[in-house]
């Protein structure tokens, strides 16, 4: 299954702000709109004025049985009425990162930067789901999606602030923070 992201001019998530935090950001958009298929969704007619990411969700690549057991123990499903609030953080990791073995990049990601130990104070209260894009030759390895409340905007801040300060961030070479709210 499929999950596309197309920034354009309507969609079910209006735009608020789109960031670059490292390397080249996306154009401007008023709206996003996200589709689940068997296959990629390409919009009706290609414009300058919009882009589309596309990602898979898979199996929890770094992830060990207890924390696995631990995350579905707090971990709030998407779509909330609640969260009219969201984030998709599409991230690009340099040539060294896949250079590295699997071994490897798990004592990064968990054993040095925390990366699930680290954010399990923020669940439930914001919704997450990895998307892989790497292997579908997409301008970005991963779309992270995030759905949280209003109020947790600024719990969401330090969530995405304590990931950036981990070595892990240091092999990002490409992230964009795209904010968005329901539309409704």
């Amino acid at each position: 299954m499929f999950t596309t992201f197309r920034g354009g001019q309507s969609g079910g998530w209006q735009v608020t702000s789109i960031t670059r935090v490292k390397g080249e950001t996306l154009p401007k958009v008023a709206a996003l709109s996200i589709v689940a298929s068997d296959s990629i969704a390409l919009p009706l007619l290609p414009a300058q004025t919009s882009w589309r990411l596309a990602g898979v969700a898979s199996y929890l690549r770094y992830t060990e049985k207890e924390e696995r057991e631990k995350l579905a123990a707090v971990q709030a499903g998407l779509g909330r009425s609640e969260a009219t609030h969201a984030a998709l953080i599409p991230i690009r990791k340099s040539a060294a990162w896949w250079e590295l073995t699997q071994q490897e990049r798990r004592e990064i990601f968990e054993d040095k930067s925390h990366h699930i130990a680290g954010t399990l104070k923020f669940l439930p209260a914001i919704a997450r789901q990895l998307f892989h894009a790497r292997d579908l030759g997409m301008p970005f390895d991963f779309l992270t999606w995030f759905e949280f409340a209003p109020e947790h905007v600024a719990l969401f801040d330090e969530l995405v602030g304590m990931l950036r300060a981990t070595e892990e961030w240091s092999y990002v070479e490409r992230e964009v923070d795209i904010r968005v709210e329901r539309e409704v």
